[in-house]
């Protein structure tokens, strides 16, 4: 089991509980803590992660008790992450609420940049583990990586669906950088990641159970009516990456 001292876990929770709810048991029954930032969710929604810090024992973050500001706050989110995780010397673990780990999915992630990092002499920036649907094929956001065999360093964009970033990597990238008019920011970091000089791996080895856009059901128009979503993405200013 990994050290939970050397980690700080978050989980950005938006409605869509009874996914997140999964999502959250998942990670605590590996063993772990976990930080849950509630991004102005519902009441009931509220509420119901309120009674799971009291049952697992996790820290809930509402966000609309310390930021004025609507939702998605991603980029903030990251802000106080990095902050923390860096003061603490702890490598950060973002798993989304829509995933659902194994038992063995954290202590994989650290184990595999670990190993790199010893063994070939080289820095590793971020570590992802793999979405697949229920059927155990890949799926979004790393349809690209349905031809890859085996473990290894990738060059195209990672999610944070299930990454850890290094403490390396975020002492080298202020988070503070970020574009405050754009939404989503796991693209944009991981192709810093590799331009700063450190090598991003994908584990193919590691899978996750993805159930995308849970907490965002409109997103689930990118698949079914893709010219509705797209004009909604251009029209609301809405999924900026």
């Amino acid at each position: 089991m990994t050290n939970d001292k050397l980690l700080h876990i978050i989980m950005p929770v938006k409605d869509s509980i009874e996914t997140a709810e999964q999502a959250i048991r998942a990670i605590v029954a590996s063993g772990h803590s976990l930080c849950v930032y509630d991004d102005y969710s519902t009441e009931e929604t509220a509420r119901r992660l309120d009674a799971l810090h009291n049952e697992l024992g996790i820290e809930v973050v509402h966000i609309r008790e310390v930021l004025d500001h609507p939702s998605p706050n991603y980029r903030w989110v990251l802000i106080q992450a990095q902050r923390q995780a860096i003061e603490k010397k702890q490598d950060l673990i973002i798993v989304e609420s829509d995933v659902i780990v194994k038992p063995d999915t954290i202590d994989r992630l650290v184990e595999s940049q670990k190993t790199v990092s010893l063994k070939e002499n080289r820095p590793i920036g971020m570590v992802a583990a793999v979405t697949v649907n229920k059927e155990g094929e890949i799926n979004f956001p790393y349809e690209y990586a349905q031809k890859i065999r085996q473990d290894g360093v990738c060059k195209k964009r990672f999610s944070f669906c299930c990454t850890l970033l290094t403490n390396a990597f975020l002492k080298t990238y202020d988070f503070e950088q970020l574009d405050p008019t754009k939404s989503w920011y796991d693209v944009h970091i991981s192709h810093m990641s590799v331009k700063l000089g450190f090598d991003n791996i994908l584990q193919i080895s590691n899978p996750v159970l993805h159930k995308p856009h849970s907490s965002r059901p409109w997103k689930q128009l990118k698949y079914t009516n893709p010219l509705l979503y797209y004009w909604r993405k251009l029209t609301q200013h809405r999924d900026k990456i």
